[in-house]
């Protein structure tokens, strides 16, 4: 069983709708309830900034920043984490006229917000990512990159190399001459970052399909093939030394070919999840809505079960309106899921009575315009 991580504390100051809020908190999971726009997901979104990254929304700090404050935001969380028990500060300050992010870790300035994966890995489901499998690829190599990085904390740091050589690329290449030595030298960086990237995905997705096979008993929720497409498809088990080499010719041949596009066509950033339903042997995205958010919904879970067997420490969840559209049976099972997994989940529901089948589990609260308070699931709403 791995070891639980959970929150404790939870205190934000001037984040989103919230002035000042105190929460005290025990390792059970937590339930937040009440109407639409009340603040619950604002308060799972704060939760996701004890993670690398903009939160669950992807957000600009001046957007969260609660209005009329004047300042910036801070969120403090005290954790029963992967090193024992911490204490994390995060937030932005004015700098140059724009909002920078700090962090401390028990009172010390972090390095980088990579420090946050030795202490929690948090994850989460949200409804923006219901058209996951009808979107763009975009959104799928997003939502992929975000389930490497819970494993590999740097896979980010990569890609944001990857991209910024890539935007200089471009760039050089729309100059009438553009010097062959600088071009060298940033496609020999993109060959380094793209393969690191590519591999670590395809790793990733290799993981979470043997994860489907030893799951196959299992119809709680339906089974996802999935697969890599739009870059060197099939052709990654090699060395990397050879991936690199492979991955600098097609940048250098297809310079005039880029250079017409005024975009580099070869690379990871091309590169797309491809999801099909197992016992139907169909795409994802001709699937109907139901059956897409129970595939979603198993792939979550099938990935914060690799992130607890790997990491031995199980992920905090955040499940933002994951019982509306499941029945009855199905909600009971997603919870016992939620529970095996033997970490904290973060849920929110606009009715209580969803959530019955959590029991003694979960802390419930009820969030109504900012206010969180501790309720019980047989008080009125």
């Amino acid at each position: 069983m791995p070891h639980k991580v959970s929150l404790s504390r939870l205190k934000l100051t001037d984040f989103r709708n919230y002035a000042a809020l105190s929460l005290e908190l025990d390792a059970r999971h937590v339930v937040l309830v009440g109407p639409n726009g009340a603040g619950k997901t604002n308060l799972m979104e704060a939760v996701s900034f004890l993670s690398p990254g903009r939160g669950l929304r992807r957000a600009v700090y001046d957007d969260v920043i609660r209005a009329g404050s004047g300042g910036g935001f801070a969120i403090f969380a005290a954790v029963d984490g992967m090193e024992g028990e911490v204490e994390i500060g995060t937030g932005t300050e004015s700098r140059d006229e724009s909002q920078t992010r700090r962090l401390r870790i028990n009172g010390t300035p972090a390095r980088s917000a990579d420090e946050l994966t030795d202490h929690l890995r948090v994850l989460w489901l949200t409804p923006a990512m219901d058209g996951l499998f009808t979107g763009p690829s975009s959104d799928r190599r997003r939502f992929l990159d975000r389930l490497v990085l819970s494993l590999d904390p740097y896979h980010g740091r990569r890609a944001a190399d990857f991209e910024k050589a890539m935007r200089s690329r471009n760039r050089l290449l729309s100059e009438p001459r553009p010097d062959r030595v600088w071009l060298d030298g940033l496609e020999r960086q993109m060959a380094e970052l793209g393969i690191a990237m590519a591999v670590a995905r395809e790793e990733l997705v290799g993981l979470l399909r043997g994860l489907v096979e030893t799951a196959a008993g299992d119809e709680t929720f339906p089974l996802a093939h999935l697969a890599l497409s739009g870059f060197l498809d099939g052709g990654l088990r090699r060395p990397a030394a050879e991936l690199e080499e492979l991955y600098a010719g097609l940048l250098r041949d297809g310079r005039h070919r880029d250079a017409a596009a005024g975009r580099t066509l070869d690379g990871p950033h091309r590169s797309d999840l491809v999801v099909r339903h197992r016992q139907k042997d169909m795409e994802a995205e001709r699937c109907s809505t139901g059956e897409q958010k129970a595939l979603l919904v198993g792939l979550v879970l099938a990935h914060a079960g690799l992130v607890a067997n790997l990491t031995d420490h199980a992920p905090v969840l955040l499940l933002d309106e994951v019982a509306a559209h499941l029945d009855e049976g199905r909600r009971a099972a997603l919870f016992d899921r939620v529970s095996d997994l033997g970490g904290q989940a973060f849920m929110t529901g606009t009715d209580r009575a969803m959530f019955s089948a959590l029991g003694d589990r979960a802390q419930l609260f009820a969030v109504d315009n900012a206010r969180v308070t501790p309720t019980e699931f047989g008080d009125g709403t």
